[in-house]
């Protein structure tokens, strides 16, 4: 309870600062949960233990359609620190051996830019991107645990006490709800008071699951990750508050991507990339909600406007959100975009998106292969139990839809939330699927994307199906 009323404390600090806090040298606090979905109580899940996020959310401006660029880790987080999606900035897959992906030289992210701008940079916890000359950080701690709100905590407040009076851009790299191998860590807290555990019994089980009693004991392991994540992130704010900070820091909490479940993570479906956003900035109201279809490829430009650093020589992607953080529907923001190479390097399967207010358009580059499975997904009970009941349905889709798919997959958001209608093939939608074909290349031209080749206007009729 003490933690959960010093965020409270926070929150209160932060939105009330002052009209000359405001115009000043903005901190950063950017904080990013690992595999997490919009499972917080503030986002509506009635499961999730998530006190201090939920606080934080009445506080901040919520995002209620904001989208990662890819279900990745690594080219998720690429996309975040530069500003570029995964297929410029050479971020194609996982970064660790022996996935080994990297971004190109030429590349210049966050990091670099605002440690440019006299910024005190670090990032403590789960890093995952490279190589290091791009993702340049002033303070890496080695070996503190992304999974102990204590441990993170400790890291946060050395982090401020060695900043030299400058301004801070600090990235916290949460681990949970990450997998740790087939479990979430949960044994190494086993004895700690503050662990929370879920019933399997009160947990609702999600439209691209089976409900078995393997899932449920899964995601009840999955959720009580998700109830230590939320400490942590109080812990961290608690930190901030007692640095004398808050009141000049923008603070970020959003996700890599979906939950690590089949059907959801390293897909372009809502549930790998539709994920939570909260945005508490000095000068802003915060307390509302924003509908705007917005990506994370938008936050770059939000910290570089922020903080009045300059950005790279080359043009950004995305736009800054601070011009609408007290907007509920914001003209203009219309489209997102998605970008997926491979998650491990067996993983190839490029794919592109456009998601739209109505609709979503999915194009799988190489189809013709069967959908790939990250190690973690395919080891997980979850699917496991798929496999050990021969199961014909990955919850609400069939196990041969997931597995092979057609070339385009089109999607009516307004009747069909879930994405498992795909209307790519119905001719009362030909007109639809054109003009978000015409934009998905447009895109796809403009970012100078080397797949684009493959999703060709002559092609289509030898490779729809």
């Amino acid at each position: 309870m003490r933690i959960f009323s010093a965020t409270l404390a926070v929150i209160a600090l932060t939105i009330g600062a002052s009209a000359a806090a405001a115009q000043a040298p903005k901190n950063v606090l950017l904080v990013i949960a690992d595999d997490l979905g919009l499972t917080l109580g503030c986002y509506g899940d009635k499961v999730a233990q998530t006190p201090n996020l939920d606080a934080f959310a009445k506080k901040a401006t919520k995002f209620t359609r904001a989208y990662a660029t890819v279900a990745s880790c690594s080219p998720s987080r690429s996309a975040i620190f530069t500003g570029l999606h995964t297929h410029q900035n050479g971020m194609y897959g996982l970064h660790h051996a022996p996935h080994s992906a990297q971004s190109h030289p030429w590349v210049v992210s966050l990091p670099n830019l605002l440690r440019a701008a006299g910024y005190w940079t670090g990032i403590i916890g789960k890093v995952h991107v490279g190589p290091k000359a791009v993702y340049d950080w002033e303070y890496e701690p080695a070996k503190v645990n992304g999974r102990d709100p204590g441990a993170l905590a400790k890291s946060v407040k050395e982090f401020l006490a060695r900043r030299e009076k400058r301004p801070f851009f600090l990235t916290v790299g949460l681990v949970d709800p990450h997998r740790a191998g087939v479990g979430f860590g949960n044994e190494a807290f086993a004895k700690r008071d503050d662990e929370i555990q879920i019933d399997p019994a009160k947990i609702v089980v999600p439209y691209h699951l089976p409900d078995n009693a393997a899932v449920r004991k899964d995601l009840a392991e999955y959720y009580q990750s998700v109830a230590r994540m939320d400490r942590a992130f109080g812990k961290i704010l608690q930190a901030l508050q007692e640095s004398g900070e808050l009141e000049n820091t923008l603070i970020i909490f959003i996700s890599d991507n979906g939950i690590p479940f089949p059907g959801a993570k390293t897909t372009l479906y809502a549930s790998g990339i539709h994920l939570p956003m909260l945005i508490a900035c000095p000068g802003h109201k915060g307390g509302g909600e924003n509908h705007g279809l917005v990506s994370f490829i938008d936050l770059a430009p939000t910290i570089l406007d922020a903080t009045g650093a300059k950005g790279p020589k080359y043009a950004l992607t995305g736009k800054s959100l601070l011009p609408i953080l007290d907007e509920a529907g914001p003209k203009g923001w219309d489209a997102v975009f998605g970008s997926h190479q491979r998650h491990e390097i067996t993983m190839d399967y490029p794919m592109r998106s456009l998601t739209t207010p109505r609709y979503k358009l999915i194009v799988n580059l190489e189809h013709q292969k069967d959908f790939p499975f990250a190690s973690d997904l395919w080891g997980s009970p979850s699917w496991q139990s798929v496999r050990a009941g021969k199961l014909d349905s990955l919850g609400q889709r069939p196990v041969a839809g997931f597995l092979r798919r057609p070339k385009e997959e089109l999607f009516d958001l307004s009747t069909d939330p879930n994405e498992l209608k795909n209307l790519a093939s119905d001719p009362a939608f030909a007109a639809t699927l054109g003009s978000l074909r015409q934009r998905l290349r447009q895109w796809q031209t403009a970012t100078n994307d080397p797949w684009q080749i493959l999703y060709r206007e002559d092609d289509l009729k030898y490779n729809s199906k």
